[in-house]
């Protein structure tokens, strides 16, 4: 049994009963990861991190990701010893209402938390997003005599992140790219909930990593502290690789009768069993949440190195400003998001020609035409730039000899793209965007709830919207992605009805700041509509706004629609007025974006004493109840798509002017 007298073994654990003390108090929580680990997080912390405590935010500090979520308590403890704004009576609130510590890492919650965790693997792929922005920026604006940004993501995972999918999705493309700023300790402690890891994860995981192009290590017996000293500091040489440490540790470490059981894992020891673990290890038994004063002290020091490091950075960072002003001006840009409104003004603007333009073309050319004075606006796709249009044309692409570039090529990846693309955003400096088809948003949507609970904003663009996209299918048809998107809380869903539309959506996406945005756009050629004849497409900021209005008085129905839709209804809305029906057309692109607008503007767009109201979109119809009441009805899509062309398959779903024309008069004669 490890010395109780050493500091090193006081601290540790220090770390190990603080995280038992809390889980016991809350009598909910997972105690067997942090006992286990203690000694890599101790390590890290105290260590080798360079991070300053009474700044979380210092830009060129080193990130801790503490991948294995549930393992809270034991990122709460190092947070509170090292002198983060973390009270103890936070450490004993643990998993209580309105607490600072909650049951898993909460981004923008807890001071330190750099991302939040527990849906295992997106911590892993969140780093590897974090590392790409490191390498990005510091390629930009690092120059040979001096280094703004020099810094490591440190992280553990578990078996459990390891074996999600996403996990290898990340870790592939961060072998791809070289990224040899990531250390990650793996936590293999050979459990899971169900019992040995055995019963279903056979694989040789280091040399897993080892075919994606990492660094890898093994560490034999977690609590040698002289053996992970070792590994982390082979792991910081190898700086074309990133690195993965196996680590040997024991869930439930020092628990008589827990110790490397599933019984470890979720729930509390209990009173007998902590006392018996206390007892094993040298720890007083009577007394809770305690701290020795020599290990207060010992981490006292975490606060003056951390001090110590800033201070010299901010002369450093004072060095550079005095030899290359631009760049630090440009990089103060970057980091506080602040590129002024120059770009708004080149949002490109189309014209009525008669030709319809594919607003996933339209998209293009909005990314293009901004990007110039968006220097920071950085993404690509998973391995469909040349459908979704979102290359910027006038840079390069990023790879192991380039980090400068704009484009990334993340690959058949999409749930790897958007949790790296969280990762980025989290980094800060970045307007990160990423792109595919809507239908693989499927693939992708844990990131994007994630990104919406961290209230972080990557943009992500989705193409091929519908049915319209024709012949490739059911399987490529999206119906009920556009509902599952909008069911997310605080993500902005925005499906513009032209080119015009997806100009000012871009604008809405990159002035959001507040949660994800999801530009939804056609493979389809669409209308431009006449600005001379519609009021401005800049009302789509507003989320809703009146196209078309009848004359002659009020009108007799709403018609509303979305996307590629909105042509058609205009037709339709014709078609009825010839027939003495006073329609008004709303384009309604984005309903988050409609909820934040006061009370009176709603009202002016869908006056209540309007009962007979349609909505039209080529997807499921749940949600849209909420805007036609109970008289309206939908054009709506309630079965899967088709293979067929596209004239043929929309108007085989009723999405013609005729059918709406239809559909509104059955509206008007129930009413």
């Amino acid at each position: 049994m490890p010395d109780s007298n050493n500091i090193d073994q006081l601290s540790i654990n220090t770390i190990r009963f603080l995280a038992v003390d809390a889980i016991q108090k809350a009598n909910s929580g997972h105690p067997g990861m942090p006992m286990g680990c203690a000694p890599i997080g101790y390590a890290l912390f105290t260590k080798y991190m360079n991070h300053n405590p009474e700044n979380p935010n210092w830009v060129n500090r080193d990130r801790f990701i503490l991948s294995a979520g549930h393992g809270s308590m034991l990122l709460y403890s190092l947070l509170y010893l090292s002198g983060y704004s973390l009270l103890m009576e936070q450490l004993k609130l643990f998993r209580q209402w309105g607490s600072l510590t909650p049951g898993h890492p909460e981004y923008r919650l807890t001071p330190g938390v750099e991302t939040t965790t527990g849906p295992l693997g997106q911590g892993f792929a969140n780093a590897i997003g974090i590392a790409l922005a490191e390498a990005h920026i510091a390629a930009n604006f690092n120059k040979d005599d001096i280094k703004i940004i020099d810094h490591y993501v440190y992280g553990i995972c578990s078996d459990g992140d390891l074996m999600e999918g996403v996990s290898h999705e990340a870790a592939s493309i961060a072998g791809h790219l070289g990224l040899g700023k990531i250390i990650f300790f793996y936590d293999n402690n050979s459990i899971t909930i169900d019992g040995s890891t055995s019963l279903t994860f056979s694989e040789k995981v280091g040399k897993r990593f080892e075919a994606y192009n990492w660094h890898v290590q093994y560490i034999e017996d977690v609590n040698d502290l002289g053996a992970i000293n070792k590994a982390v500091k082979k792991a910081q040489k190898a700086t074309d690789k990133p690195s993965l440490i196996v680590t040997k540790t024991h869930i439930g470490f020092g628990s008589p009768n827990k110790q490397d059981t599933p019984g470890a894992h979720g729930s509390p020891l209990g009173d007998e069993e902590v006392k018996l673990t206390k007892r094993n290890l040298g720890w007083p038994e009577d007394k809770t949440f305690y701290i020795p004063e020599v290990v207060a002290e010992h981490f006292n020091s975490v606060i003056r190195n951390g001090k110590k490091s800033e201070k010299k950075w901010n002369k450093l960072f004072s060095l550079y400003k005095t030899k290359y002003p631009e760049d630090a001006l440009l990089f103060e840009k970057y980091m506080n998001g602040d590129f002024g409104d120059e770009w708004i003004t080149h949002l490109p603007r189309f014209e009525d020609d008669g030709k319809k333009v594919a607003t996933r073309s339209a998209g293009g050319k909005v990314i293009n035409s901004i990007a110039k004075y968006l220097p920071n606006l950085i993404g690509g796709s998973a391995d469909l730039n040349p459908s979704t249009n979102t290359y910027i044309k006038e840079s390069s692409a990023i790879n192991t000899e380039n980090f400068k570039g704009k484009n990334i090529h993340f690959g058949i990846r999409e749930h790897g793209m958007a949790s790296i693309l969280n990762g980025m955003a989290l980094y800060g400096g970045i307007i990160p965007f990423g792109s595919t088809f809507l239908v693989f948003s499927d693939y992708l949507r844990p990131a994007i709830r994630l990104a919406s609970l961290s209230r972080i904003r990557p943009i992500l663009v989705f193409t091929h919207d519908s049915i319209g996209l024709g012949e490739d299918g059911p399987t490529h048809q999206p119906v009920e992605q556009l509902a599952s998107l909008r069911a997310i809380p605080k993500a902005v869903v925005i499906r513009p009805a032209d080119a015009n539309e997806t100009s000012y959506a871009w604008q809405a996406a990159i002035q959001h700041k507040d949660g994800p945005v999801m530009i939804i756009l056609t493979r389809q050629g669409v209308p431009v509509l006449d600005q001379n004849k519609y009021p401005s497409a800049s009302n789509l900021l507003k989320g809703a706004y009146i196209l078309s209005e009848a004359e002659g008085g009020k009108p007799d129905i709403i018609l509303m629609a979305t996307g590629s839709e909105v042509s058609i209804t205009l037709k339709a809305a014709e078609e009825l007025g010839k027939e003495g029906i006073k329609a008004r057309v709303v384009s309604f692109p984005s309903w988050e974006l409609f909820e934040q607008q006061p009370e009176s503007y709603k009202e002016t767009v869908f006056p209540k004493y309007i009962k007979a109201r349609v909505s039209v979109e080529a997807g499921v119809k749940q949600g849209w109840e909420r805007y036609i009441g109970d008289q309206g009805a939908s054009v709506s899509i309630e079965t899967f798509g088709h293979s067929a062309p596209l004239n043929v398959i929309m108007d085989k779903y009723g999405f013609s002017s005729a059918n709406i024309s239809n559909v509104a008069k059955k509206v008007l004669g129930n009413i």
